[in-house]
């Protein structure tokens, strides 16, 4: 389907006017003034002397960069074709027209993966994360549930181009998982995930039930960013920590371990557990339970500090009945349904191979639509 030269002004206009909102919905004008800020201070010639402080002015520098340039690039597109569209319609010209056609669409997709960008805001978005999955009440059926969730998130974070790594994991007794750990690297991988935080609820006929019948099953989703060794905002005392170290092993007798390379660290003050037992050494062991540790006193750190991200922890609630954020319906009918956002999607199974983004991207809208942090 063409469009005439009208219809592809008037797009362009909404366009622009689409990338002006996002530019001062960022505050590009003053990110512009630290950009040059920033510069100035890297340009000093005792900017390394103090080298914490120097990376932290690059990594300001990285994001505005990754958060300015783009806009400016994608405003100056539509300028120009704008511009080329209103003079090919004084002219007529068909072949400007067709040309600028062609680039509506990919203008328009880019626009919005923009968008989303801008929503990405909030502190360590751009992290990457430690996402864990814990079965609820009810045995097997929900240690199962648990696993198909583990799979959803793995298969998503492919789609992503994340890497995932298992940190730490129970298997249930009968099969599925109790609980499991993964650290999902990649950037903006804690900001997309945002949206998992909270109790999960699936609707199904029973697999482990001989006479077919429809079970109710709940998981957990639970996500923390990685916190960079640099960050000061949380210092971790060796002497509040208890650590143990114990023998890894896995379901069926796989993977075992004939050292204790497995270590749990508990943080006294807080009674806080973490644990990992995946690494090939006691000492990486350590390292990646340390980086879970630190994640989670900045949460605790951050939940006494400011109620909106205790509001948003406090979602989660109990493992049951009412607290759920989102339903997967595959008996009597098949749909998953968001409470939050209210996008659905019929494709149940879909939706667990790991095309998830529908709803990340709902989750993302509605945040900035509500004003929830």
């Amino acid at each position: 389907m063409s469009f005439e030269y009208g219809e592809i002004i008037e797009r362009l206009r909404l366009l622009l006017l689409k990338v002006q909102e996002l530019e001062e919905a960022i505050h590009i004008e003053d990110g512009k003034k630290r950009l040059q800020e920033l510069e100035a201070q890297m340009a000093q010639g005792d900017f390394w002397d103090n080298n914490d402080k120097a990376q932290d002015v690059i990594s300001e520098l990285k994001r505005l960069r990754n958060e300015i340039s783009p806009l400016e690039a994608i405003h100056a597109k539509i300028t120009d074709n704008l511009e080329l569209a209103e003079l090919g319609a004084s002219e007529n010209d068909e072949e400007a027209r067709a040309e600028i056609e062609v680039e509506l669409k990919p203008i328009a997709a880019e626009l919005d993966r923009l968008e989303l960008m801008t929503i990405l805001n909030s502190e360590h978005d751009a992290s990457s994360a430690f996402l864990s999955v814990h079965a609820g009440a009810g045995g097997t059926e929900s240690c199962d549930w648990a696993a198909m969730l583990s799979r959803m998130y793995k298969r998503f974070a492919d789609r992503q181009r994340f890497r995932v790594e298992e940190v730490d994991r129970l298997d249930g007794e009968e099969a599925g998982i109790k609980s499991v750990t993964f650290h999902i690297k990649g950037d903006y991988a804690y900001g997309y995930l945002r949206s998992e935080v909270g109790v999960h609820r699936l609707v199904r006929k029973s697999p482990f039930d001989a006479k077919n019948k429809r079970h109710t099953s709940f998981a957990a989703v639970d996500l923390v960013p990685e916190i960079a060794d640099s960050d000061k905002e949380i210092e971790v005392n060796t002497a509040d920590l208890r650590i143990d170290t114990y023998r890894a092993g896995g379901a069926g007798g796989q993977h075992v371990n004939v050292t204790d390379s497995a270590v749990r660290i508990t943080h006294m003050p807080t009674g806080i557990v973490v644990q990992c037992q995946n690494e090939r050494s006691q000492h990486a062991n350590r390292a990646t339970a340390m980086k879970v540790l630190k994640a989670r006193l900045l949460r605790e750190h951050k939940r006494k500090r400011d109620e909106a991200i205790e509001k948003l922890y406090g979602e989660k609630g109990e493992i049951a009945w009412g607290n759920q954020i989102r339903s997967y319906v595959l008996e009597p009918y098949t749909l998953v349904k968001d409470r939050r956002t209210d996008h659905e999607a019929g494709n149940v199974e879909g939706v667990l191979d790991g095309n998830l983004f529908p709803f990340v991207e709902a989750y993302l809208k509605w945040k900035r639509k509500t004003g929830e942090k």
